[in-house]
C-alpha cells in the first residue's frame, strides 16, 4: 500500500522538489549580498534607540534599490520584490496543497471507482485511508515548513533591522504583521495540515475532484481572513499603557477641522510588539479628540506630521494610550494558532475515517 501511494503521488512529489530547489537557488544566490548590505550598515554597532535611523536607512535601501545598486523610492527594489515573492509563495503553498494534493486524493479514487480494487485486496478501508493521509500529509507539511525556514534564513537581516527599531517603510513588517506571522515560525505547519485535511474531507463529501477543489479553496480562504482579523487578536488579553508622543519612531497627525487623530508607527519600547489600537489621551487618561487652540497656530497644513505640532501637543499633556501584545508572546501566539489548525485538521481526519468506514460503500 505504501508503494502504491508513492506511485500515485510521485509526480506531485517531483513538482514539489522542483519548487523547493528553485526557491533554494534563488535565495542562495541573493542571500549573501543581502547579508553583506546589512553588515555594511551601521546597525550592528549602534545601541538602543540610536539604531532606529540606521535600521530605517537599511530597510529603505532594500525597498528602493536593485542588485546593480540603482536606487529609487517607488517600491521596485530587488530585495523588496524578492521578500514579497517569498511571502506569497509560502502563503499560497497550503492552499495549493489542499486543492491539488488533498481534494483529489480520495475524490479521484471515488470518482473513478478505483477504491473498490484496493478494498477487495485484503486492505481494510482504515489502512487504505491511513496510509494515504499519513504519507501525503507529512509531505505536505514538510514542503510548507521547508519553504518557511528558507525564507526565514534569507530574511534574517530584515528581521534584525525591524527588531532594532526600523519602521516607516513597507518592508518594515515586524513578527506580528499578518504576512510575516503567517509565513514564519510554525504556523505554516498548521496551515498545511489543515488545508490538506480540508481538501481530503471535501473530496470525501463531494466525491468529485473539481468541485472538491473549489470548495477547499473557498473555505480555506475564508478562514485565513477570519483568523488574523477576528480570532488572533483575542487569543490572549492585551496589555495597556499610556506613553508619550516621543515613544514612537514616527507619528502622523491628520487634522481636519480641529479633530485630532494620532497614527503612530514604530513603538520604541516594543519594536517587535503588536500594537492593536492607539489614541490620544490627556493627563487623566481620557480620550482627546480636539486639538488645543494654541496648537492650531503651529500647523502649516491641514494634514501633516509637524515637529512643532507634536511638541505643542506634548506640552499640553497629550499622550498616547496604547493597547498592544508584547513581543514576548510571539511564540505563545504561534503555538496556540498552530494548535487550533492542527485540532481542526485532526477533527476533519477523524470525520473522514468515520465517513469511509460507515457511510461509503
Amino acid at each position: 500500500m505504501i508503494w502504491l501511494t508513492w506511485r500515485q503521488s510521485h509526480l506531485k512529489a517531483a513538482s514539489a522538489a522542483v519548487v523547493l530547489a528553485a526557491f533554494a537557488v534563488l535565495l542562495a544566490v541573493t542571500g549573501p549580498h543581502l547579508a553583506s548590505l546589512y553588515a555594511g550598515s551601521k546597525i550592528g554597532s549602534c545601541q538602543g534607540s540610536d539604531c532606529g535611523g540606521p535600521a530605517d536607512d537599511f530597510l529603505q535601501q532594500l525597498y528602493g534599490s536593485s542588485l546593480s545598486g540603482a536606487s529609487s523610492v517607488d517600491g521596485t527594489g530587488t530585495y523588496w520584490l524578492l521578500y514579497l515573492l517569498g511571502i506569497v509563495i509560502i502563503l499560497m503553498a497550503p492552499a495549493v496543497i489542499g486543492i491539488f494534493w488533498g481534494a483529489p486524493l480520495i475524490a479521484g479514487e471515488l470518482e473513478a471507482g478505483t477504491h473498490y480494487m484496493a478494498w477487495n485486496q485484503s486492505i481494510t478501508r482504515t489502512r487504505w485511508l491511513a496510509v494515504k493521509l499519513t504519507l501525503t500529509g507529512l509531505a505536505a507539511m514538510g514542503v510548507t515548513e521547508t519553504l518557511s525556514l528558507m525564507q526565514a534564513w534569507w530574511a534574517t537581516p530584515i528581521s534584525r533591522a525591524v527588531g532594532r527599531g526600523g519602521c516607516c517603510s513597507p518592508i518594515a513588517m515586524n513578527q506580528f504583521s499578518p504576512l510575516v506571522f503567517a509565513t514564519h515560525g510554525i504556523t505554516p505547519l498548521g496551515y498545511a495540515a489543515f488545508a490538506f485535511a480540508l481538501g481530503v474531507t471535501a473530496g470525501v463529501l463531494v466525491r468529485r475532484a473539481v468541485p472538491a477543489m473549489a470548495l477547499t479553496l473557498a473555505v480555506f480562504a475564508v478562514l485565513q481572513v477570519v483568523m488574523p482579523l477576528w480570532v488572533r487578536p483575542h487569543l490572549f488579553p492585551p496589555d495597556h499603557t499610556i506613553t508619550t508622543l516621543s515613544s514612537f519612531a514616527a507619528i502622523n497627525v491628520p487634522i481636519e477641522r480641529g479633530t485630532l487623530t494620532v497614527i503612530p508607527d514604530g513603538f520604541d519600547s516594543q519594536p517587535e510588539g503588536w500594537v492593536l489600537s492607539s489614541g490620544a489621551v490627556n493627563t487623566s487618561g481620557k480620550p482627546v479628540s480636539a486639538v488645543p487652540a494654541a496648537c492650531m497656530q503651529v500647523m502649516q497644513s491641514g494634514k501633516a506630521s509637524h515637529p512643532a505640532l507634536l511638541d505643542c501637543l506634548a506640552s499640553h499633556g497629550i499622550g498616547i494610550a496604547v493597547t498592544y501584545q508584547p513581543a514576548s508572546r510571539y511564540w505563545a501566539f504561534q503555538w496556540t494558532e498552530t494548535a487550533i489548525y492542527v485540532a481542526f485538521a485532526l477533527a476533519l481526519v477523524g470525520y473522514c475515517f468515520w465517513r469511509i468506514r460507515r457511510r461509503l460503500s
